[in-house]
């Protein structure tokens, strides 16, 4: 039987609450579970309360081969336990942001509304730009059009 660390939402709507379950692989989300292993209340103010494990127990199920779903290989590694699976993960995740990186391609969502607001601010400076530009050539433009009629008028003075 393959076994997996797996969450159990609980709670009502808008006040999630999660149970930390070792629960066959073919079960569904909220099915029938084989131990109850800690929960998880992302509401809760107090950090010791919103994350209480049975480490030893997490332990034991890690070392006969269950499989920590991420965000479960997340919490547990908040309190000190890094699966090989999320380690495997974690590798696998660096090494594709690397190749992202190289490639000039946003790796994840903060990345892509980064490369977004930067892109953004170059259009933003280059239009600024443009606009000063034109504004200074209008200002040139419309210079040398007075100064000759200064000097025509200055000329005009002193004849």
């Amino acid at each position: 039987m393959a076994v997996k660390l797996r969450l159990m939402r609980m709670g009502r709507r808008h006040k999630p609450f999660f149970r930390l379950n070792a629960i066959d692989t073919r079960t569904p989300r909220d099915g029938k579970i084989i131990e109850k292993l800690g929960h998880y209340d992302p509401i809760e103010k107090d950090p010791a309360k919103q994350l209480v494990l049975k480490k030893d127990r997490i332990e034991y199920w890690l070392g006969i081969g269950a499989v920590p779903s991420e965000t479960v290989a997340e919490l547990i590694a908040k309190i000190g336990i890094e699966s090989e699976h999320y380690k495997q993960v974690k590798a696998r995740r660096k090494r594709a942001k690397l190749a992202a990186r190289k490639k000039g391609v946003p790796f994840d969502n903060t990345q892509r509304v980064v490369a977004k607001k930067a892109a953004e601010k170059a259009t933003a400076e280059k239009t600024a730009e443009a606009a000063a530009e034109k504004a200074a050539t209008e200002k040139a433009a419309e210079k040398p059009a007075e100064k000759p009629a200064e000097k025509t008028e200055k000329q005009a003075e002193q004849k």
